[in-house]
């Protein structure tokens, strides 16, 4: 360690490596110009010492505050969504928590499906404490993760990119379980976009729910919207009149889907119980209150922008986070 106690700095790491501070610094900061035979010297020295990058030197020397950078990919959506989606608030207000004691700002991206590579390579060159993706594709955050090592994916991504990982899968067949429970047997899903990896999850979960139930799979895409969910849930009662129960994706398309069933006469969850999942604020909020699959959003957000303030980051790092039932009264429950 450090002479007296202290921090080790640079210096340090080049001394024991036995290289010069330069070749250390090269290293450190992954850049080219040395052997792998002064790369590993390097590298052993900084975990023997326990030298961590000093950020806010960093930054100060870069004219730079440290920052995260937070980019948002809305499926279907403007960056209006970004107001209006209780999603990505519940995002940031676990973040916040995190960053005010330590000084660091919060920068907010708004890109579509197409973002141009410029756009991309553009935060990545300017990433100081690294990036949070909230919603993004695999395939976009594999090519940021390609320029910038310093990111964490919100959402179920490319096998390099470390990540947080809920369990969306497990969450929607245990939806599904439970309106079975309820005597429920023609359960209908309305899912989110096909290119959404939370939605693709949950997609996933309801289907193998149905099949290891033996029912029908009945399904519709409602766009993670209020208004997606409320159309598909439309046409899909006046094509299928006998469905009594929905999982349906996101609390904000399970609104509409109430809606809906009301709209045609029909009342939740007498004639048909509801499932949503997420449990954000719409779910509370919605008349009747939804039944849904709390997603730990906040927990997640904060755990991931501790390990980018920290830089404990790994590839393929993944932390995963479990699922809830709350009950609410958009669905049967026995004993409540």
């Amino acid at each position: 360690m450090a002479m007296n106690g202290l921090r080790p700095t640079i210096n340090d790491v080049a001394r024991a490596a036995g290289v010069s501070r330069a070749t250390a610094s090269r290293v450190v900061n992954g850049a080219p110009g040395a052997s792998g035979a002064m790369r590993a010297r390097v590298h052993a020295a900084v975990a023997e010492l326990g030298w961590q990058p000093n950020e806010s030197a960093r930054a100060l020397a870069s004219g730079r505050r440290r920052a995260i950078d937070v980019i948002a990919m809305p499926s279907g959506a403007g960056i209006g969504w970004l107001g209006t989606h209780p999603y990505f608030s519940r995002v940031l207000a676990g973040m916040m928590p995190v960053l005010e004691s330590a000084d660091v700002q919060l920068r907010l991206h708004a890109m579509n499906r197409e973002a141009s590579v410029d756009t991309v390579e553009e935060i990545a060159a300017n990433a100081t404490l690294g990036v949070l993706l909230a919603d993004t594709t695999p395939e976009m955050a594999a090519r940021l993760y390609r320029r910038c090592r310093r990111v964490v994916s919100m959402v179920p991504t490319a096998a390099p990119v470390p990540g947080m990982e809920a369990d969306n899968a497990g969450g929607a067949y245990a939806a599904v379980k439970e309106l079975y429970g309820l005597g429920r047997r023609r359960i209908a899903a309305v899912h989110g976009p096909a290119d959404n990896p939370c939605a693709t999850s949950r997609r996933l979960g309801y289907r193998r729910a149905v099949a290891d139930l033996g029912l029908t799979a009945v399904e519709a895409d409602g766009a993670f919207s209020r208004e997606g969910g409320y159309a598909a849930v439309l046409r899909m009662l006046e094509s299928d009149p006998r469905t009594d129960a929905l999982f349906v994706a996101c609390d904000l398309m399970a609104a509409g889907a109430v809606q809906a069933v009301t709209a045609t006469g029909r009342s939740v969850p007498r004639d048909v119980s509801i499932i949503g999942f997420d449990d954000s604020i719409a779910a509370a909020c919605s008349t009747p209150p939804l039944t849904t699959m709390r997603l730990p959003v906040e927990e997640m957000a904060a755990a991931a922008a501790g390990l980018l303030l920290d830089g404990s980051l790994v590839p393929g790092h993944r932390q995963h986070f479990p699922v809830e039932l709350v009950i609410r009264q958009s669905s049967e429950h026995h004993g409540h």
